[in-house]
């Protein structure tokens, strides 16, 4: 295809015809030249924005996009209501690529409910694999927005579902031929299909309910990147029992295989969570079908320590993302 915009013909055959989830709330959407997308909100509302590229992965890119955004207002307690795309794709892309992406684009955004609003595609030489950027909008009443921030001294820190689910799923599929010479087709199988445990819209909405102080969306650097920021942006110490930390076996061994650290492993599908009474929250969680386990509590101080019984280490900043090993 030819360096520059995607033509008009194709944006409509192929982009605009795959975009049907619309929402009350979007005044003006995609079309042709359109530059801007617009939407209202209720009284008492506010907008909750976030943004997130795709570039780990070209499998699925398409889903991932929007999840993992989708997920991000989630974590803030918001209702997700849209979303703007940039796509820059390379020279060799066809027709037939980019329609299968915009269906999958569709197909997530269907699934939650969400509207693609608008965006830019775009075909250059920057790039060589599709890299998907997206910005998501959000509503949410006021006084039921919840931040990275609001860990508070003495509250439990607690996880949903388990860590490095997504990074799991990614590897099975981009190393699949590698992989099945040391496993099971039947353990792949399992491993890929983790990526239907990546929404965290349901829990979410459970825990905003339940009156959390403090959400995160674990992804990129793992569960050891995002204690570090939820503790960060708090301002608390942290105590956290290792081996509370939920985690698939098909992750230990998938991990063990490529010599990864799965705490620092991208973890979309597990949130972490700081709140009072964090037990009865696993409980409530645990009705709806979500497994989640306290790890820990909010302490007094800066120190962040990780204990493994009798042995203590501490967080350390956030690090690269332990998936990008296997590019290796």
């Amino acid at each position: 295809m030819k360096v520059g915009k995607v033509s008009e013909t194709i944006l409509k055959r192929s982009i605009f015809k795959q975009i049907r989830t619309k929402r009350d709330e979007v005044l003006l959407g995609a079309g042709v030249g359109e530059d801007c997308a617009a939407m209202k909100l209720e009284p008492g509302e506010v907008f909750v924005i976030s943004t997130d590229p795709i570039t780990g992965t070209v499998k699925d890119v398409g889903a991932l996009a929007i999840q993992v955004t989708v997920n991000d207002l989630a974590s803030s307690g918001a209702e997700p209501i849209g979303v703007m795309l940039t796509v820059l794709l390379p020279e060799e892309i066809t027709e037939e690529d980019i329609k299968k992406m915009m269906g999958q684009v569709e197909e997530a955004c269907a699934k939650v409910n969400v509207q693609v609003m608008g965006g830019h595609t775009e075909v250059t030489k920057a790039v060589n694999q599709p890299v998907i950027s997206v910005a998501g909008v959000g509503k949410v009443r006021e006084e039921h927005l919840i931040s990275t921030a609001g860990a508070k001294v003495g509250q439990d820190i607690l996880v949903t579902k388990w860590i490095g689910i997504e990074g799991t799923s990614i590897i099975a599929k981009e190393k699949e031929e590698e992989l099945l010479k040391r496993f099971s087709g039947t353990f792949l199988e399992t491993a890929r299909g983790f990526d239907q445990y990546i929404s965290v819209l349901p829990e979410a909405a459970i825990a905003t309910e339940f009156g959390i102080s403090a959400m995160h969306d674990v992804t990129e650097g793992g569960i050891y990147g995002a204690l570090w920021e939820m503790a960060e942006a708090s301002g608390v110490g942290l105590e956290i029992d290792l081996k509370a930390i939920p985690i698939r076996q098909e992750t230990v061994e998938i991990c063990e295989y490529f010599g990864l650290n799965p705490y620092y492993l991208i973890s979309s599908g597990c949130m972490l969570m700081a709140g009072d009474r964090g037990h009865d929250l696993v409980r409530e969680l645990k009705k709806a079908g979500i497994p989640a386990a306290v790890i820990g509590k909010a302490v007094e101080g800066k120190a962040r320590r990780i204990l493994n019984g009798e042995e203590e280490t501490f967080l350390e900043r956030p690090r690269k993302d332990e998936l990008y090993q296997i590019y290796k």
